[in-house]
């Protein structure tokens, strides 16, 4: 267990054990057919928002046969909106009738399948290992890794042990997203201009942190195939635009000044129409439980890392003041690296 893991964790644990606090009954009977799953990284909202959808009596269809039953709480302590939060969303959910438990290893003998909710994506390749070596599917909340080299060890590890993941959004499967998507006023999607809040953290590169929301609704409409990308910054603003192999273009505006909400413009061969941005977390969830139950992800691999590439480019143009970067040689560059990670395993 990392430092980092182990730190936080006494924090946390001292403090249940320091209040003696109980876990509330369990919100569902236990039946055989339900899966039992486990999150690993309690240090977002997304942890007591998705245990309050799996595990309310009143849910209905797949994500009635997924309930929450083990935690652990993770944490990184030099991301202050992740080691601040730990210890009050551990209580929260240990009060919602989650077990708390010491270890990775530890949880994975208690759930058949897992969410990795760390909101620090650099621990995500080590949190994943020992999941993909039990063989439990795996949802891996966004950003899939704390960098491009770790997203592709990630995606190669799940091909290895032949396990089913996925990583994504929850923009990206909002009922509003979706009639945009089908609506016969739009015709074929010819260009996309999407935006989202776009705050920066120092551990991440820039857009892996929040701008991944915009960026994935941006390929939720374009589809993969983009081939190279410009990026211009200012201090409240990122603008990154990408060639797709077809011709066609797509821009992501992150905000970092003014009115930070999430949207997209999609452009149509019949029209253009304005799609909506977040719809909140029961249609992320609702793919989840389909996925844990079919093993079929939402969201094809090769997509998800072409995503991350897409965001790694888009801080190499930066780099080189907004200058056009092709997506194959930042991928080739990190493909070399994993391969020598993937070696050293």
């Amino acid at each position: 267990m990392s430092p980092v893991f182990t730190a936080a964790l006494m924090i946390v644990t001292g403090s249940i054990c320091a209040t003696a606090l109980r876990a509330a009954e369990p919100a569902q009977p236990a039946t055989p057919n339900r899966l039992r799953a486990g999150i690993i990284g309690l240090d977002t909202s997304h942890v007591t928002a998705f245990t309050k959808i799996f595990n309310d009596p009143t849910a209905t269809g797949d994500v009635a046969d997924v309930r929450i039953v083990a935690g652990f709480p993770g944490g990184s302590a030099d991301i202050p909106t992740s080691h601040d939060r730990v210890e009050q969303y551990t209580r929260q959910i240990h009060e919602m009738g989650v077990e708390i438990v010491d270890s990775i290893p530890a949880l994975l003998e208690k759930v058949d399948v897992v969410l990795i909710e760390s909101v620090d994506g650099r621990p995500h390749l080590e949190q994943v290992r020992p999941v993909f070596a039990a063989g439990k599917p795996v949802f891996i909340d966004k950003p899939l890794g704390g960098s491009l080299v770790d997203s592709i060890v990630i995606a190669e590890l799940g091909a290895k042990y032949k396990v089913p993941w996925f990583s994504s959004s929850s923009l990206r499967f909002g009922p509003g997203v979706a009639k945009i998507k089908s609506d016969p006023k739009l015709g074929a999607v010819v260009g996309c201009f999407a935006w989202s809040p776009c705050h920066l953290e120092k551990t991440h590169p820039d857009l892996y942190w929040y701008g991944i929301h915009g960026c994935e609704l941006l390929y939720t409409y374009m589809g993969p195939g983009c081939v190279q990308v410009s990026r211009f910054q200012t201090e409240g603003t990122d603008s990154v635009t990408g060639v797709w192999k077809d011709g066609r273009i797509g821009t992501f505006r992150g905000i970092r000044d003014g009115k930070a909400d999430y949207g997209a413009m999609v452009f149509g061969t019949k029209g253009d129409l304005l799609a909506p941005g977040y719809e909140g977390y029961a249609p992320l969830v609702e793919q989840i439980a389909h996925f844990f139950k079919t093993h079929r992800s939402p969201v094809a691999a090769e997509e998800t890392i072409e995503l991350m590439t897409f965001m790694e480019a888009a801080d190499e143009s930066k780099r080189h003041g907004g200058a056009p970067v092709d997506l194959k040689g930042v991928y080739d560059k990190a493909r070399e690296q994993a391969n020598t990670k993937l070696a050293g395993m």
